[in-house]
């Protein structure tokens, strides 16, 4: 059983079945991007210093060809965890947004380790909603500073909401994040879709 799986409970059932599919793990995909943003343009020397840790970039635009690739793993306390290598092909260069999730069972939550080595942290909710929609939402987050996880205050930290959808007619699944803050607004968005290598 996925972690993902574990984490949803009955709520699996309602998921629409190729997201089911879509979130059982090894799991490997290509698409597009249609739009990545950004938000106020002072945040660019933070997200440039961030790309050393795969996670944020300074880079936005329309039509970016991206990877996804999720592989499981277990940890040194021998807790199942999945891989997240995520890889946006921008003219020039790559830029990754990667993390590592396992699950937290006594909260029910994903817990995200984001970047590498590891530099924030965050606590994801899982919900499916009436249309077999994919619901994420970060929850309190901290900062990661060797072995010390020291809490954000919430005007700092960047909450994400996904959806994760497929969309039948087009036999493609779909994706938009959004991340904001409370006090500067939206960090960065970024909505597209993408087709798995190999499912049924």
């Amino acid at each position: 059983m996925s972690i993902y799986r574990s984490v949803l409970g009955d709520q699996y059932k309602r998921l629409h079945p190729k997201l089911q599919k879509r979130h059982e793990v090894p799991f490997t995909a290509k698409g597009v991007m249609r739009t990545i943003k950004g938000g106020p343009k002072w945040l660019y020397p933070f997200f440039l210093a961030e790309v050393r840790f795969k996670i944020l970039f300074p880079e936005y635009g329309k039509d970016i060809p991206f990877t996804i690739r999720n592989t499981p793993c277990t940890g040194s306390n021998g807790e199942e965890q999945v891989h997240w290598e995520r890889i946006f092909y921008f003219k020039n260069k790559k830029r990754y947004f990667n993390a590592l999730m396992s699950l937290d069972s006594k909260k029910n939550l994903i817990k995200d380790y984001l970047g590498e080595p590891k530099l924030f942290y965050s606590d994801l909710a899982f919900h499916v909603n009436d249309s077999g929609q994919l619901k994420i939402e970060s929850r309190c987050q901290r900062l990661v500073l060797l072995n010390l996880e020291i809490p954000m205050p919430r005007m700092l930290q960047g909450l994400a909401s996904v959806t994760e959808s497929y969309d039948d007619e087009r036999n493609i699944f779909l994706i938009k994040v959004a991340v904001k803050n409370p006090v500067i607004g939206t960090v960065f968005t970024y909505e597209g879709e993408f087709t798995a290598d190999e499912i049924s």
